[in-house]
């Protein structure tokens, strides 16, 4: 006995010095026998190289696993012991015995027979874990196992209930009245939570309160969390930050009061995939150093026919499946993801084609020529020195604008989140737009920016030096004196950054991107002279490329001044006013490119080219497509959305004219109770539209599905839309503010509208992404057709609509 105590000292001593290991996962699920009889099937994948033990371990070996299931109520009887597979026996020769192991995985049975009506068993399991070199100490997991309905015409036999996190918690004492109150999540495969400094506008970061007001200790700043991951995404036109597997939370907190020794916080969220879930979690602490990482506060027991009743006005037995069918059936498995990022790639792309817009400046492309028969000319004979010069130099270009990205890291090293932070800044945006117009103006040719003649002097005098030094020095003095055409350019690139919450790496990518067009052709004219007979001649044209950029450039301030009103509900830029401005500039650059209107640096026009009148026509075109935004759709009474300024004009309901609460200017109620009265009234089906305010998907299937004329018949005419928001923060009344049981075990307190919603879809539909679609008859008691989320395929939708009303008439 004494060698197995010194082995596992040792072998748990030598692990406090390591890195965590956690190599085996569990899982519960549940085989059906008969109404009264199932199988608790336990399942657990292991790690290479690791061995989880039996059951039956002979004494003194290590510490066998161990079921234990919670019957206080006795709902149910255990049928026989826990079985196990067949496993691995060997002579170990640590502990010099023979033993029974499993590796990669092993699944356990527990035959159980129910006595009564119970929806879950939750079970407990002890083990340990070894490999060849140490074992980890027993360790307990919760198991919780969800019970079919008996009955097969239930609503809630369709469980797609998700619950992609698991929670642990802990406590780190940092002196006598502050502690880090630490939460870790570890989170399902390509499903993400999302960090508390992503962007505003995207999916909802996480926030951490106190769970218990009147709990007297006082939170120090934001939680520090671990590594996250940054991505585009093109939906919200945001950077989003998330953690991906895995997250640690580390709040710091300071004690009023020294003799408390228990404290609670609330964190919310949301988890996302396909679909969106938003957390809601509580966790209690335990500051004497006892283990307390169960999720929920303890509560009273809640009964749920009296809370349903109050908040929903049915309950969950009152619903159930209609058994009427019609004759096709639309699967619910259509729930794809939609939601891409703009990759660095990209990113790059974009700098790249800012890069080929200024070569077409005339600070830039009457130096190609010059520079390369330099290079060429200056050595003689030797073709090849010059050639390597001039890809030397070409490299250099690509190196000066990326040494411009290097501050913006040292900035988000110093703090992470900073850039974030400042990237839906209402000031920051109308700096960017006042910023925008003077870059504009400088390209019509009103004025030139440069930087201080000094900065060219100097770097001019270093050309000098000769060698390596010397071309760097020539490619800083072309950055420096091409910066009146170069600058708006990269200007754009790091506001288009920062605004969009880029970062330090997106912007870093777009000045490569930008780099590596600007200095290429010098490199590949160095190669291959006679290219250069190719290229035009400078002239009045670069000038008018100039002015073409600057054009661009006003329109895409007020995209930023749009942005500051929005966020600030200014109510100034609404959809009405920026088609107006938009349509005024472009009108500008048709007349410009038809030669009625000049600016100072114009040369006069003889005759009209055929690119200028190409050009005059497009933009003319794209004016009309802008004009064509007023066009009211009768039906809906909204602006036509124009899908080629998607992320840049205001939403349509955004208006002075025609605004709207509702997609599409729908009949929709907001409220449960009000929405079944009105479908009793006129008796019609409902549809009930579970939904979120940050729901991507939920969206696009209203902005792009949903208007449909089939489609929006059906919502407008035969349905009575009940839109129901998830994510809600407005405060429930008083007497709604109370306890209900959460569908996976503990309670929660109902404190807002979202709280109040998310219960019912999962109380009522056991499930909790969003969208979700059910269709129920006017009552609210029938189920008409199985629930469909995300449906991008508007043939599937509107034949899920079709089906449902099928059924509603039939009955």
């Amino acid at each position: 006995m004494k060698n197995i105590f010194i082995f596992l000292f040792l072998t748990i001593s030598l692990g406090m010095f390591s890195q965590i290991e956690d190599p085996i996962k569990w899982s519960a699920s549940v085989e059906k026998v008969s109404d009264t009889e199932f199988i608790l099937v336990s399942t657990a994948t292991i790690e290479k190289g690791w061995h989880l033990y039996s059951q039956n371990v002979p004494e003194d070996g290590p510490i066998p696993t161990t079921f234990t299931y919670n019957n206080s109520q006795n709902n149910f009887s255990l049928e026989d012991k826990t079985s196990e597979e067949k496993g691995h026996t060997i002579d170990d020769p640590v502990f010099e015995m023979k033993i029974k192991f499993f590796e990669n995985s092993a699944v356990f049975k527990q035959k159980v027979k129910i006595t009564s009506d119970i929806n879950t068993i939750k079970g407990v399991v002890e083990f340990m874990v070894c490999d060849d070199s140490k074992c980890l100490p027993p360790t307990e997991i919760d198991l919780i196992f969800e019970i079919p309905n008996k009955t097969n015409n239930k609503f809630d036999t369709q469980d797609s209930f998700l619950n992609p996190i698991k929670w642990k918690t802990s406590v780190e004492k940092i002196s006598e009245d502050e502690y880090d109150l630490v939460i870790n999540a570890e989170i399902e495969e390509d499903w993400h939570v999302y960090s508390q400094y992503s962007a505003d506008g995207g999916s909802l970061p996480i926030i951490i309160t106190k769970a218990n007001k009147n709990d007297d200790y006082v939170l120090k700043g934001k939680a520090v969390e671990s590594d996250t991951i940054k991505k585009f995404s093109t939906i919200f036109n945001v950077e989003e930050t998330y953690f991906d597997k895995k997250a640690t939370l580390k709040q710091r907190i300071k004690l009023n009061n020294r003799d408390v020794s228990t404290v609670a916080l609330n964190l919310t969220g949301q988890v996302c995939k396909e679909a969106c879930i938003q957390i809601d979690e509580d966790f209690t602490f335990s500051l004497n150093g006892e283990n307390e990482s169960a999720n929920a506060v303890n509560t009273p027991i809640v009964d749920n026919k009296v809370t349903n009743s109050l908040l929903y006005g049915i309950n969950t037995e009152d619903v159930s499946f209609s058994t009427v069918k019609c004759d096709t059936e639309v699967s619910s498995n259509s729930n794809e993801i939609q939601k891409g990022g703009k990759s660095l790639w990209s990113i790059f792309g974009l700098g790249f084609l800012g890069g080929l817009l200024a070569l077409l400046t005339p600070c830039v492309f009457p130096m190609i020529p010059l520079t390369v028969s330099f290079f060429t000319k200056k050595n003689g004979q030797n073709k090849g020195e010059g050639v390597s010069k001039a890809l030397l130099y070409g490299f250099f270009i690509f190196a000066v604008y990326i040494i411009l990205s290097i501050p913006f890291h040292l900035l988000d090293s110093v703090n992470p989140d900073i850039l974030n932070e400042i990237s839906t800044n209402i000031w920051l945006n109308s700096i960017f737009f006042i910023v925008f117009v003077f870059f504009a103006f400088s390209f019509f040719g009103y004025y030139e920016l440069t930087l201080p003649s000094s900065w060219t002097s100097k770097t001019t005098e270093a050309e000098s030096s000769g060698g390596i030094i010397g071309i760097f020095f020539m490619a800083l003095t072309l950055a420096i004196v091409s910066f009146s055409c170069t600058g708006p350019i990269l200007g754009s690139l790091l506001a288009g950054s920062l605004t969009g919450d880029g970062g330090a790496w997106q912007l870093t990518a777009g000045m490569a991107g930008f780099g590596v067009s600007l200095g290429l052709p010098f490199a590949l004219f160095a190669m291959f002279p006679n290219m250069m007979n190719a290229l035009p001649k400078s002239g009045g044209w670069l000038n008018t490329t100039k002015v073409i950029l600057g054009f661009l450039e006003l329109a895409l301030a007020f995209k930023f001044l749009s942005n500051a009103d929005l966020v600030a509900h200014w109510g100034i830029l609404k959809i009405e006013p920026f088609l107006g401005l938009w349509i005024i500039i472009f009108a500008g650059l048709a007349l410009y490119l038809l030669g009625k209107i000049k600016f100072p640096h114009d040369s006069p026009i003889k005759k009209l080219s055929f690119s200028r009148i190409a050009g005059g026509v497009l933009v003319t075109a794209f004016v009309i497509y802008l004009a064509s935004g007023f066009m009211v759709n009768k039906e809906t009474k909204t602006f036509t959305p124009l899908m080629l300024l998607s992320g840049l004009a205001p939403p349509v309901g955004y208006s002075f004219l025609y605004p709207n609460e509702c997609p599409n200017n729908l009949d929709c109620f907001k409220d449960l109770k009000t929405g079944i009265a009105y479908a009793k009234k006129v008796n019609k089906p409902i549809i009930l539209d579970f939904t979120g305010y940050a729901c991507v998907n939920c969206r696009k299937m209203e902005e792009h599905v949903w208007p449909n004329p089939e489609i929006d018949n059906y919502l407008r005419n035969e349905y009575v839309l009940i839109s129901l928001y998830v994510d809600d923060k407005k405060t429930l009344p008083k007497e709604e503010q109370i306890l209900v049981n959460r569908i996976n075990g503990g309670t929660r307190k109902l404190d807002n509208y979202g709280h109040k919603w998310a219960n019912f879809q999962t109380q009522f539909f056991k499930t909790n992404s969003q969208p979700y679609y059910v269709l129920l008859n006017a009552d609210g008691t029938k189920i008409l057709n199985q629930a469909v989320g995300y449906t991008p395929d508007e043939n599937e939708y509107a034949q899920f609509l079709e089906c449902g009303l099928e059924v509603f008439k039939k009955q």
